[in-house]
């Protein structure tokens, strides 16, 4: 394999994109639904979206170790 790190960060940001666009998408059809919880739903979509983007930075940082220990 020519780069390792490469390839860690294209895997390692799928799963937080899909699960990012899932969680917006839940988000929003909960507000359509229940308009009186929108703020407590956004709250919760927040807190999601930062857990599942910590995902892609831990990605990150095993690339960059990738790259400039391996």
């Amino acid at each position: 394999m020519q780069n390792p790190s490469a390839f860690t960060m294209a895997i390692g940001t799928i799963g937080p994109a899909l699960g990012i666009g899932m969680i917006g998408a839940a988000a929003l059809i909960g507000m359509a639904r229940n308009p009186e919880n929108s703020e407590r739903i956004q709250i919760a979509m927040i807190i999601a979206i930062a857990f599942a983007e910590a995902i892609a930075i831990y990605a990150l940082v095993v690339a960059l170790i990738l790259k400039f220990v391996a």
